[in-house]
């Protein structure tokens, strides 16, 4: 059993390696030309780890366990999905991919399950039958790979299936060949974006029908298109409006749209995070990974509660008071939890300083120090998650010293200290009033009023808007115009994978008076723009090249000194 089991590996990895080789890492293979003979990519972005796993639950059913430590991904202007654009895979992370392809397939071909998978019965079992494998390929081809196959591609496959199940005298050993070359193919671990002629429009280009559909399913699903929507593809009926926006319809009113909303606020609030947290345990003893992990989730459930759920008004983020309590979060909280399930709703008295998001110790934890609060830090994010304003690194030649010598007893008193301090002032007045305001947590986001002895003072001046606590940063955020303006181009700039330019302010302006005009409504939002020509624009596309190789890692963050 274990020489079987160790000579369909190396089968598999011969193959696949074939496969693989022929068609690069970098690049997917050439697509079959249109009858123009003008078919071309214009763009690949590598599959994140959600995208790849929700895929996967999708295609095979969620019993299918997905194993694995996926490579890094890269923050690119605040979101991962701008990052995934320049990113290839290392040498490693193939490895890890090509591990997965094996033990996808083995279970998705293993006795209990494979005829439900297959459709289909081979005239003999120990023997290749091409008739039979052809469906399954075709069928799995095309969800993976979210396009039917091309014949050289399904032939390349076929061959693999033969070979194994005549070798192995084995079919279906031969259909888990085939099945591995797909998961390993860049045409799934990047989604490959083609551009043909416009019929309407001489000289100008289009998406094709199959990624427009890509567009769509990953921008409300985070997953690969389902059989409907490929099907609208196939027809070209995906190219009309009316079809286009039946089916947006379609897929927001589907569970799955949760999925995607959470893959976009895990994305967006830069919840991977939570994947490097610590805390000194001498001074936050409440800490653990279970924190951790739950701080993480009960962010996520906030935000889809309102916004997919309740289908709520996106200001109110930042003052409701609704949320969902876990027993850990309980004791962090200082919170009674009486729930027999994992998670129970709650709601904090109107009088107390837990108001909105910002006030989740996930927010407050992540955006802190080891052993202390960091008002630079949660000013920092604030501006750049919820506004989309960077905030640019200290110059190299700023002179710490005099605030790391600063004799003043309190996080707030340091950084007026910072506020003196030439070359700090200029960001430190834009980003430290909001992270002082919610000074009343602690690194762990626990309340405190008294720091060092002495009482902590949380009003600030942010030009010529006075906050008090973290209320009033709630209600600042909640009034601000350039935050849902931020959340419209974060949503635009996700779903395409490409960062606005200028010309792109006359859309989003459009866009974010819509969502004003629908009562800041996500979904609606998520609607709007992915309904629009914009959504599907493409630059006339230049020769194709592959995507470059970079290192695939996380990006550092600044040196920041409070």
């Amino acid at each position: 059993m274990l020489t079987k089991i160790a000579a369909r590996g190396r089968m598999i990895a011969v193959v696949c390696a074939g496969l693989v080789g022929a068609a690069g890492l970098n690049a997917a293979p050439a697509a079959e030309k249109n009858s123009a003979g003008a078919a071309t990519k214009v763009a690949l972005r590598r599959i994140t780890e959600s995208q790849y796993r929700h895929t996967i639950a999708d295609v095979f059913g969620p019993g299918i366990k997905v194993e694995a430590r996926f490579e890094p991904e890269r923050r690119e202007d605040g979101l991962l999905a701008l990052g995934s654009a320049v990113l290839s895979l290392t040498s490693s992370g193939f490895e890890q991919y090509f591990a997965l392809a094996g033990s996808i397939a083995d279970q998705a071909l293993s006795r209990k399950d494979r005829e439900s998978f297959v459709g289909c019965a081979p005239h003999d079992p120990s023997k290749a039958d091409d008739a039979c494998a052809r469906g399954f390929i075709a069928k799995y081809g095309e969800s993976l790979f979210r396009r039917p196959l091309t014949e050289s591609e399904l032939q390349s496959r076929l061959k693999a299936a033969a070979l194994g199940a005549n070798q192995s005298g084995d079919f279906y050993g031969g259909l888990e060949l085939a099945l591995a070359s797909l998961l390993v193919a860049p045409d799934f671990l990047f989604r490959v974006e083609m551009a043909e002629p416009d019929p309407a429009n001489a000289g100008q280009y289009r998406l094709d029908a199959y990624t427009k559909a890509s567009r769509l399913s990953f921008l409300i699903w985070d997953s690969t298109p389902d059989a409907e929507l490929l099907a609208a593809a196939r027809s070209g009926a995906l190219h009309s409006q009316e079809e286009l926006d039946s089916q947006i319809r379609r897929l927001i009113a589907s569970p799955k749209f949760e999925a995607g909303a959470r893959a976009f606020f895990a994305d967006m609030l830069q919840l991977d995070g939570f994947g490097n947290l610590v805390k000194d345990p001498t001074i936050y003893p409440k800490f653990n990974q279970s924190i951790a992990e739950e701080s993480r989730e009960q962010m996520l459930l906030r935000a889809v509660n309102l916004l997919v759920h309740r289908k709520g008004d996106y200001r109110d983020l930042f003052t409701s008071k609704d949320t969902f309590i876990s027993r850990p979060l309980a004791s962090v909280y200082n919170v009674p939890f009486a729930s027999k399930q994992s998670w129970a709703t709650y709601t904090f008295p109107e009088d107390s300083e837990r108001s909105g998001i910002l006030t989740d110790i996930g927010f407050l934890a992540l955006n802190a120090h080891p052993g202390s609060s960091s008002p630079t830090r949660r000013g920092i994010k604030v501006l750049e998650v919820f506004m989309c304003q960077a905030t640019p690194q200290p110059p190299a030649n700023v002179d710490f010293s005099k605030v790391q010598d600063s004799k003043q007893g309190t996080v707030r008193g340091r950084l007026l200290d910072h506020m003196e301090n030439e070359g700090c002032s200029g960001c430190h007045r834009r980003t430290d009033p909001l992270g002082l305001a919610l000074e009343h947590f602690d690194g762990l986001g626990q309340l405190r009023t008294i720091e060092n002895g002495m009482p902590i003072d949380v009003t600030a001046d942010l030009k010529e808007v006075k906050l008090e606590g973290a209320q009033g940063v709630g209600e600042y955020l909640r009034n601000e115009p350039r935050v849902p303006a931020c959340l419209v181009r974060n949503v635009y700039q996700y779903g395409v994978g490409q960062k606005t330019v200028g010309r792109d302010r006359p859309y989003l302006a459009a866009q974010t008076e819509a969502f004003a005009a629908s009562g800041y409504r996500f979904p609606d939002l998520v609607a709007s723009v992915a309904s629009s020509a914009e959504f599907f624009k493409v630059v006339t596309p230049k020769k194709a090249s592959p995507a470059p190789i970079v290192a695939s890692t996380a990006s550092p963050s600044p040196p920041i000194a409070e």
